[in-house]
């Protein structure tokens, strides 16, 4: 049940994350102004309570492995808000990214 709390927290800091950070990038670059960016801030902040209620307790550990999810999140991210296509690199690189979340979050440790 852990991992599966862990899993779904990832997925929670990703929405928050990448979704404030598309949201400053709209307010900012798309010129849709500073409602857009403001929103973004307060989703970016909200992505670092959701981290801190990751089950480990090792910042360096819960961060690096959700930069493993960022990659990945940010992809689908793309296919759905904004018509990217990754190429099959871009897959290849998400999946290796995935896999070492799994390695630095979930691999058995004594």
């Amino acid at each position: 049940m852990t991992i599966v709390r862990s899993l779904v927290l990832f997925a929670l800091a990703a929405v928050a994350e990448i979704g404030g950070a598309w949201l400053v990038w709209q307010g900012v670059r798309e010129d849709r102004g500073l409602v857009w960016a403001g929103a973004g801030v307060i989703a970016l902040g909200i992505y670092g309570f959701v981290a801190t209620l990751q089950p480990s307790a090792e910042f360096g550990r819960v961060l690096a492995a959700y930069g493993g999810v960022f990659v990945a999140g940010s992809l689908v991210w793309g296919v759905v808000f904004d018509g990217f296509r990754p190429d099959r690199w871009d897959l290849i690189g998400a999946g290796i990214c995935l896999l070492g979340v799994l390695v630095i979050m979930y691999a058995p440790r004594g």
